[in-house]
């Protein structure tokens, strides 16, 4: 299986609805609340995000090595079949 990463927030209703997705399906996962990350991990983050070329928007997933940045359960199905 593919390794799941999520950037996310903590207040946002996409993010939680992209947590929710994995959690449903029994999909491991791990996440990182932006917001509540320290300023150096949120430096890393950003570097993260920005190295793929999406800027930084939220939720960040990564599927593999495929990012899907923001609610998107058609992709999330896609990139895990």
């Amino acid at each position: 299986m593919k390794k799941i990463m999520m950037y996310t927030l903590s207040t946002c209703p996409w993010c939680k609805k992209a947590k929710s997705f994995f959690a449903e399906r029994n999909i491991p996962f791990e996440f990182t609340d932006y917001d509540k990350a320290s300023r150096d991990e949120q430096h890393r983050i950003m570097e993260i995000c920005s190295s793929y070329g999406e800027g930084m928007s939220f939720p960040f997933v990564m599927i593999g090595s495929d990012v899907v940045v923001g609610y998107n359960p058609e992709k999330y199905q896609k990139l895990l079949e």
